[in-house]
This record gives C-alpha cells, structure tokens and sequence, in this order.
C-alpha cells in the first residue's frame, strides 16, 4: 500500500495527464454542425464562405444523407438512387456553381416510361388500371395551396390551423372532388409519406407543394453529369479536415450560454469538441437525440414525432426487360393508392440489368426484413412471367434505409400549436435546428429554409 499522500499525488498525477489527454485531443469552432446530409453538408459550406469555423459529424463514410449514387465498375456509368432531382431556384444554381457541380434542366417528360405496368402490390399481378389526366386536379389542387403561400417555406401556419391541414389527405380529396384525378400522380411524387390517404393535408401539402408542380411543367434542375453524389464529393473535397467522417456524438458535456462541449466517438478515437453554438440537423427522434443531454422541454417535443419509413434500392439478375417499369396500383382501394407496406415502382435505370426498385411503410421496418420483401416482390414478377429465363436469385446492388423517413405529428398536436413550440426551441440552449422535420423531405426546399431561417442567427 502507497502511503496515503503518495496515493494523492498519483491520483493528481494521472488526472492532469487524462486533462492534457483531453486538451489535445479538442477542436473549438464557431459552429458545431450534426450529420452531413443536404442541410448539414449546406450549412457547414455556407458558415465557412461566411467567415465561421465549423465542424461537420457524420456517422457515414460519406456526406450526402438520402442521396446515393453507384458507378458500375465495369462501365463507369453511375446512377442515382436516392435524390433524383432539384428544384429550378436561384438558391440552387448559387450552390451548384458554389461546387463547381455542372448543372442542367430536365426537359419535362424526358426519360420518363412509355408504357409502364400497373401491379398489384401484394401479387404482382397486372391491374385493369388506366391513368387518369392529373391535369385538372392539379390546377384544382394548385387553387387550395395557393391559399398558404406560407406553408411552402416551413410549418408558418395560420392561427387558428385551417381544418383542411387537420383533415386526412383522403377526406380533403373527398371535400374537393375536383383534386380526385391528380391523387395518384401526387402520391407518386409524395413517396415516403406512408399510409397516404390517412396523413394529415398538411403533410402532403408540405411534400407536393407549388413549386413541384411548377418544375414538373418548366423541368427540374440536375447535375450535368447525372451524378448527384458529385455535390458532396466536391464539398467534402472542400471542407477537407473540418468533417468528422464515421463519427458519432456519444455525450453531451454542456450545452448553454457558454457555448456547447461535446464528446465525438471517431475512427482515431474520441476528439472533444468545443463550439460557441451548436446545428443540429439529423431527425429529432429521441432516440438520435438522446445523447445531447435533452430538457424536459425537447424530450416532451421530440417524443411526439412518428415516422413512416422509405427504402431504395439496385437489384439485379432479375431477367426483367431493360425497359421494364412497373408503378403499384391496388385494385379495390381509393384512388387505387397501393396499401403500404410494399414496394412503390420498380425503374430500370442506366446500367443494363440493373433495377431501382423503390419501397415504403407506414413505420420503420427491420432492414432485413425490407429485403426480403424486395427481393421476394421480384420472385413474383419472374413467377407471372414477366421475365425471362434467369440462372441464379436476384440479387442487390445496394440497399439503403431512408428511416426515419417523414416525421410527423397528430392532429391535435398541430392545432394545439406544436410547430410553434418546436420552432421555438431556435436558439435554446446555444442550439438550432434545420432538417426535414424543420420543413420537408425536399433538398432544395431545405436549404431556402437553412438560408432564410436558420444561418441568419448562426452568423451573429
């Protein structure tokens, strides 16, 4: 046994070696951002044009969150398999050119299938299903969002909520009849929503707003090289040491008017990071959210959010077509809305025999559960003769969970004045906030609302 100073002084000793440890191992930045998808990845660009040090965490080996991008290895050819396109803006092409990403428009109608197959999700059978012109619902819809110029920008909801946003997207059709044609095609556009008759208006109106439909006649901004993974590879090439790739936080030491103090497990070990104030930008499920040392106040707010749950994905050694497409169709539901869980379409895409096949749920599914089904659902279609002779089970190329995908709230939660609250929490505790839940499941969208909401603050 050490005498009893001896045991003193060796306790003092390895405590300052564990708090020069602890110093070496610090970043201090202005600004400390949470995951590098569309919003982080956005803000840490713009911050850093502004003057501001930042650093950017990321739990992926790669920035780009619902954007996924593969280049077949043997033909170079890459295809998008997440985020698929942009938003004609200026806000858009201000970024790009940012980049040095080459942009272009998509002329309406490019591309698109001529004749695809319209199938029963659970069988895969044809359906005796023709489209209908969405043209005037689409005007008749049009009509109803223009009432809420507000909306399109973020949850800016009148006072009192209008009942439309409160009532189940399939009741607001039945309300206004005139909308019924387009139901399909917004549901085509407004993938991710889950049971999607039963969502609130407001969400739907949040996902297939005015500018939608106006680019969809004008044509939609993309990348030059139908790449879109090219964005976050230059911005990545950009930010160089201020991203965190493959990193996590794992506790919160303080967050406050002193500024925030976090402990970031990554590949190197754990770096301490210290920031004057803090970006968050990852779903606010209190499961993400855990770590960073919630009130009451934002648990009891982040613990209200539900989530429905998107998946995509490349399958190949299907023996299907290359011009294969195929949409989901029920034959007995309203509107023919396919019933979720279950796969929205099957595309074929660039790379010969390779498919995009695209799936959706009402809530979070066990990945390897939505493969199965993905992989099963293409069974069916070789089974109904869809294919042709194939050696071998299909197979993926890459899979890749979009959950938590749309989160949501109740009807009562929004009338009783949810957003409000939660848009309140900007700048609580040296913290803000952007991300889908903050707006839209929309990049484009996401970073006007970053741009006019979120960095004005950031940058004080």
């Amino acid at each position: 046994m050490l005498p009893h100073r001896a045991s003193a002084a060796l306790l003092l000793c390895y405590a300052l070696i564990a708090f020069a440890q602890r110093k070496a191992n610090t970043i201090i930045r202005d600004v400390a951002i949470i995951g590098g998808g569309a919003s982080g990845t956005f803000s840490a660009i713009r911050l850093r044009d502004e003057g501001k040090s930042v650093i950017l965490i990321e739990k992926e080996d790669v920035l780009g969150g619902h954007v996924n991008a593969y280049e077949d290895p043997v033909t170079g050819v890459t295809v998008d398999y997440g985020v698929q396109v942009y938003h004609n803006l200026q806000i858009v092409k201000d970024y790009f050119d940012r980049l040095n990403v080459s942009w272009t428009i998509l002329v309406p109608g490019s591309g698109g299938p001529s004749a695809p197959n319209y199938l029963d999700p659970n069988t895969a059978q044809k359906v005796n299903y023709v489209a209908p012109d969405p043209t005037a619902g689409l005007l008749a819809y049009s009509k109803q969002l223009a009432k809420y110029p507000n909306v399109e920008q973020g949850f800016f909801l009148p006072d009192p909520v209008p009942e439309d946003f409160l009532l189940p997207f399939g009741e607001f059709i039945c309300k206004y009849p005139d909308v019924g044609n387009a139901t399909y095609t917004i549901f085509s556009y407004g993938q991710g929503l889950g049971d999607f008759l039963n969502q609130p208006t407001l969400y739907v109106f949040k996902n297939f707003g005015l500018d939608i439909i106006q680019d969809s006649v004008s044509g939609f901004l993309v990348t030059a090289s139908s790449n879109n993974y090219e964005i976050y590879d230059h911005a990545t090439k950009l930010l160089e040491s201020d991203v965190l790739l493959r990193s996590r936080v794992v506790s919160t030491q303080c967050r406050g008017e002193d500024g925030v103090e976090l402990d970031v497990e990554t590949p190197t070990g754990i770096q301490v990071v210290k920031a004057k104030k803090l970006l968050i930008t990852i779903p606010p499920k209190l499961n993400n959210m855990e770590r960073f040392a919630l009130d009451m106040r934002e648990a009891s707010l982040f613990g209200e959010f539900e989530n429905t749950g998107y998946y995509t994905s490349l399958v190949k050694n299907t023996g299907l077509p290359a011009n294969f497409t195929s949409f989901s169709v029920s034959p007995d539901t309203p509107f023919n809305i396919p019933e979720l869980p279950g796969v929205y379409s099957v595309f074929p895409t660039a790379i010969r025999g390779v498919f995009d096949i695209k799936y959706g749920s009402p809530h979070s599914l066990p990945h390897d559960f939505v493969r199965c089904e993905i992989l099963s659902y293409v069974k069916k279609l070789q089974e109904n003769g869809f294919t042709a002779e194939v050696s071998g089970d299909p197979e993926f190329v890459r899979f890749k969970s979009h959950a938590p995908f749309e989160l949501t709230v109740t009807q009562d939660k929004i009338v009783n004045g949810f957003y409000e609250e939660l848009y309140a929490l900007q700048g609580y505790r040296n913290t803000w906030y952007t991300g889908a839940a903050f707006d839209t499941q929309d990049s484009s969208m996401l970073w006007n609302f970053t741009e006019s909401y979120v960095l004005p603050e950031l940058l004080k």
